[in-house]
């Protein structure tokens, strides 16, 4: 979870490190720290807490400006997030920096090695054992590269690591296993980091660094290998966005700017794949017709919002292309042993495309022979590039914890996906293709309609600045909808909150309906869902009865829960199917304002980081 950044050439280090961990800052905010060589020494400065922290550091006790350095924001697993525990951390007597996104797991082991040894260690991390093994080897074979891999190759569990040795200036080796990394291509410059968005304002030009092997940089070179030394081809790609796309832009926070770039994530992904009147993924097509006509199953693997995603997804995809459709959490689907077969597809959704578990499922599908498809965000990243065919949602950095772009783009790329299984499957009519199509191209505009309920949220987060419970329910589509607005509140309010399907109350629910407590209800479109549309407001006069205070989330022209609630929000119109992605702008508005009538920081909740790359 951590982010890492990685720098050689003749910029101002200090500055494109600071720089490439703002914007890594998502990954982790425990602590920060940097490491500078210049001709004599490498100079550290590190402290817990979040960046701002470092900066200030920086400022009273700057460092050289040097030509070679690597920085790290922290999420923290071993030990806790104090100065001492911060990256980098120190060997061969100090001459030797290195950073580690990632779990060793057998640093006991290592550890208990290098007590014996007469080392002593500073920190409770696993990362100062791999820096003091590193540094003992280096002094040994006396050559930072070659020491480098036989000190990777002792590890267990995931890491990405960086470091760079006094004796080797203008150098900066770094090694993948089960964990982000990719190199920046500049002019007499280059880069390293856990993401594009490290060096994303200084070149667009990037590599993606493959499972087990180790990138070298230099100013003017940057070499591959695996882990034996052997030199590995690699090719370069153009980075999608630029900087502008992950700054803030003068929003008060980057949830609420990512809330209102939902129009533009929903209609980019569509963009380019409606083609003679059909959906069309390049992607997907690439499996063949056989391969798509032949899946008798499909699994769809996600973690937290994305696998409500993925409930919302399976709707859609049993609807017009029936065929089976489970949502499985990544980090239970390997470990239940799973009945698969070469007719079932996989179909992982993930943010980043780093999500370890969601990694690891997807590497264990491979080798059991099953059609592996990845919806992601993020280009080149590792799950798209281990599965065999990628459709990437194309909605543009997301930098807040709290995911919401991501999420009605990850809905919108299942659709796409349900759409086109449909057609090459014949299951799926040209008038309803047509329909889903014409849905597809008004959606932005209705996103857009859902994002101006902002000021009527924003009062009533207001009012309700002290609740301490929020319970949300919905039906059919509106089930996974709820589970994600009642996971919203959590990530940022950190409140309670749970998320229902409506049709559970009598099982046991409403014993937690008190006076007042807050429900906010889903209700389907009464045009085109009557049946279940009069089962909601149904569920909603049982609750009204036992003192809830209901806030509906209504379609315009809908007055048949006015007699019912005592708030009501009202969107656009849309097919029934396609609800979630503007039912679901509210629920995040009203996450985010009472996050902030709290007092809280939006964008870094507690405990919490934008990408989580171990298990």
């Amino acid at each position: 979870m951590c982010g890492i950044v990685g720098y050689v050439g003749q910029g101002d280090t200090t500055a494109v490190l600071t720089s490439g961990l703002k914007r890594l800052e998502y990954r982790g905010y425990d602590s920060a720290g940097i490491a500078v060589l210049d001709a004599d020494e490498i100079a550290v400065r590190k402290r817990s807490g979040k960046l701002a922290r470092l900066i200030e550091l920086l400022e009273a006790n700057p460092v050289s400006a040097g030509g070679t350095g690597i920085g790290h924001t922290r999420w923290a697993t071993h030990g806790g997030p104090t100065d001492v525990n911060a990256h980098p951390h120190l060997g061969d007597d100090g001459k030797l920096a290195l950073i580690h996104n990632g779990i060793v797991e057998n640093f006991a082991e290592l550890r208990a090695e290098l007590d014996a040894a007469g080392v002593e260690l500073l920190s409770e991390t696993d990362t100062e054992v791999v820096a003091a093994l590193l540094g003992l080897e280096v002094s040994r074979v006396g050559d930072l590269e070659k020491a480098f891999r036989g000190v990777v190759k002792r590890l267990h569990g995931t890491f990405t690591l960086l470091a760079m040795h006094r004796d080797n200036p203008d150098t900066v080796v770094a090694a993948r296993h089960s964990s982000p990394l990719v190199v920046g291509l500049g002019e007499g410059e280059n880069f390293l980091g856990s993401d594009v968005a490290a060096f994303v304002g200084y070149t667009r030009r990037a590599v993606a660094v493959d499972e087990d092997n180790i990138a070298i940089i230099t100013p003017d070179t940057v070499r591959i290998t695996d882990f034996d030394g052997n030199a590995v081809e690699f090719e370069e790609y153009e980075v999608a966005w630029d900087t502008e796309a992950a700054e803030k832009g003068g929003w008060s926070s980057f949830m609420a700017k990512e809330i209102n770039e939902q129009p533009d994530a929903v209609a980019n992904t569509v963009r380019g794949r409606v083609v003679d009147g059909h959906i069309e993924i390049p992607e997907l097509s690439a499996l063949g017709d056989e391969t798509l006509q032949n899946i008798d199953r499909i699994i769809i693997i996600a973690c937290g919002t994305a696998s409500y995603a993925g409930q919302i997804g399976a709707y859609a995809i049993e609807q017009w292309a029936r065929v089976p459709v489970e949502v499985q959490l990544s980090h239970e689907f390997r470990y239940r042993d799973p009945v698969l077969s070469d007719r079932t597809m996989v179909i992982s959704v993930s943010q980043s495309g780093e999500t370890m578990d969601t990694m690891m499922a997807v590497k264990y599908a491979n080798e059991r022979g099953v059609t592996t498809v990845s919806v992601c965000n993020t280009q080149s990243a590792t799950i798209p590039r281990e599965s065999d065919a990628a459709v990437y949602t194309h909605a543009g950095p997301e930098v807040a914890v709290a995911s919401t772009k991501a999420f009605t783009a990850q809905i919108t790329a299942l659709y796409l996906i349900g759409l086109q299984l449909g057609r090459v499957r014949g299951t799926l009519s040209a008038a309803d293709e047509a329909a889903a199509i014409r849905a597809l191209e008004t959606l932005p505009e209705a996103v857009r309609e859902a994002v101006d309920t902002h000021d009527q949220i924003a009062q009533l987060a207001h009012w309700m600045a002290d609740t301490r419970s929020v319970l949300f329910l919905g039906r059919h589509v509106g089930f996974p909808t709820a589970l994600e607005g009642a996971l919203k509140l959590k990530e940022i309010a950190y409140i309670h909150a749970e998320g229902f399907a409506a049709g559970e109350l009598k099982h046991g629910p409403i014993a937690l309906i008190d006076h007042g407590q807050p429900v906010f209800v889903l209700v389907p479109s009464p045009r085109q869902s009557p049946v279940m549309h009069s089962k909601v407001v149904s569920n909603i006069q049982e609750i009204r009865a036992r003192g809830a205070r209901v806030i509906a989330i209504v379609e315009k022209g809908d007055t048949s829960v006015l007699p019912y609630a005592d708030d009501v929000i009202r969107l656009p119109l849309v097919d029934a199917i396609f609800e979630p992605i503007v039912q679901v702008v509210p629920l995040q508005w009203f996450a985010l304002e009472l996050s902030t009538a709290k007092g809280l920081d939006v964008d870094q909740p507690r405990n919490l980081a934008k990408s989580v790359t171990v298990e």
